[in-house]
Formats: C-alpha cells, sequence, structure tokens
C-alpha cells in the first residue's frame, strides 16, 4: 500500500522557532503487549535524506523492518533504548513507566537533545523535557519513524529470547501480544515471569486469578490502554 515518505517538517519548525538544535525522534512498542517490558527509543537523525523505504514499523513486513533497522543503526546520528519491566508497569502503571523507559533512553543519548518529538497526542514526558506531541509522527516524522523502526526490531528480539525457556506461548512470533497462541498458553499453564500481572486479562482465568497484582499507583486510575484488553476466546 503506498504511503507519503517522513519528512523533517516538523524538525525544521522546531529549529526554527525554539533555536532548538539537536531533536530526538521518540517512539514506544510494547504498550498493549500482556508479556515483556514496554521499549522506547529516542532517535537523532539530523536533516539528512532518509532511508529508501523509511516508515513506520507497523506498515514494514518483517524482512523489510529488520533490514531498515540494521541500516538506522548506522545512519542516524545516535540512538538509544531504555526499557520499563512488566514489575515497573504493574507498580506505577503505563503511563509513568512510558516516561521512566523513555527518560532511560533520552538519558542515554551521547548528547541531550535540546527537544524531543514525542509520537501520539499524549505528553507523557513533562518537565523539563521540550516536547512537541504529533499524532502518526512515526509515520509524518524521519526521527521518529527510525526510532518506531529500531524499538519495533529491538524488542521483538528480546521477547524472542525471553521465550525459549517459554515456548508455548508462542513469543517469537507474537511478541508478547494476546495472539490465540499465547491465550490458549495462558489459560493452561498461567503467566510467565515476563507478564503484566495487574492487568485485566487475569480476570477471565479463574485458575490464575490469585495471581493479579491490586494496582498500586498514586491516583488509582487505570490506563486507558487497559481498557481495551480483554480476553476474547
Amino acid at each position: 500500500m503506498p504511503y507519503e515518505p517522513p519528512t523533517h517538517t516538523v524538525e525544521r519548525s522546531l529549529r526554527a522557532t525554539t533555536g532548538a538544535k539537536i531533536i530526538a525522534g521518540v517512539d514506544e512498542v510494547g504498550r498493549g503487549a500482556w508479556a515483556g517490558p514496554v521499549t522506547v527509543c529516542a532517535a537523532v537523525t539530523g536533516l539528512r535524506r532518509p532511508p529508501q523505504g523509511l516508515t513506520d514499523s507497523k506498515l514494514l513486513s518483517v524482512k523489510r523492518r529488520t533490514e531498515l533497522a540494521e541500516e538506522l543503526r548506522t545512519w542516524v546520528t545516535s540512538y538509544a533504548l531504555g526499557h520499563a519491566s512488566p514489575e515497573e508497569i504493574d507498580h506505577m502503571g503505563m503511563t509513568a513507566a512510558l516516561r521512566i523507559a523513555a527518560v532511560r533512553a533520552l538519558e542515554a543519548l551521547p548528547v541531550r537533545p535540546d527537544a524531543v518529538i514525542l509520537d501520539g497526542k499524549h505528553d507523557y514526558l513533562g518537565t523539563p523535557w521540550k516536547v512537541r506531541t504529533v499524532i502518526k509522527g512515526d509515520q509524518s516524522c524521519v526521527a521518529v519513524a527510525a526510532a518506531s523502526v529500531i524499538a519495533k526490531v529491538q524488542r521483538d528480539k528480546m521477547m524472542a529470547e525471553l521465550g525459549i525457556d517459554h515456548a508455548d506461548f508462542g513469543f517469537a512470533a507474537n511478541a508478547g501480544y494476546p495472539s490465540p497462541v499465547h491465550k490458549a498458553a495462558l489459560e493452561v499453564r498461567g503467566p510467565t515471569p515476563y507478564h503484566r500481572l495487574s492487568w485485566a486479562y487475569l480476570d477471565a482465568l479463574p485458575q490464575w486469578r490469585h495471581l493479579k497484582k491490586a494496582r498500586s499507583w498514586a491516583d488509582g486510575s487505570v490506563p486507558a490502554i487497559e481498557g481495551q484488553l480483554g480476553f476474547d476466546f
């Protein structure tokens, strides 16, 4: 399916209006998974022409995404990854976990960025970071698209490695998301050490419901993404 290639339009705007010189694109992967960390990549690209075919990682085949990630690792000016574990997600909720993962990525860059382009409409970073949110930034902004591809390929690799000792769950294929294979394994075997135990899918598993952790984040709210995740056999 044809798509418009990403541009540097937002980066140029930030440079012109804020004086920012180093701008990082930030994107996450794993927000809606039932198992594994949430992973954030921060990528700095400058204003060079991007590799051919760069776009949101979800629009690319596994083969092309993997090839492109390899190319991007040497093409970008710099990049870094940050993760928040399932335990951290259970303890503080998804929004706070996303912030921790993003800060870990940003602080791991060799030079602190002057501004951040964040995919989506919600600024989960906040101060002191200077943030511009862009809906579908992973399709329209070069740096965010680069971060999207690198993050997705790296997390998929991590999940495949975690799944070696839990072959029934199919993590190499589903990356911890609720596929039929994953759901069937959960019903029989219960959650692995890599599952998020505060999430609603456990409510539909009477045999394993006792493992559910109470939400402990400050305001007691349910992250919006969790409200979309049922256990529909």
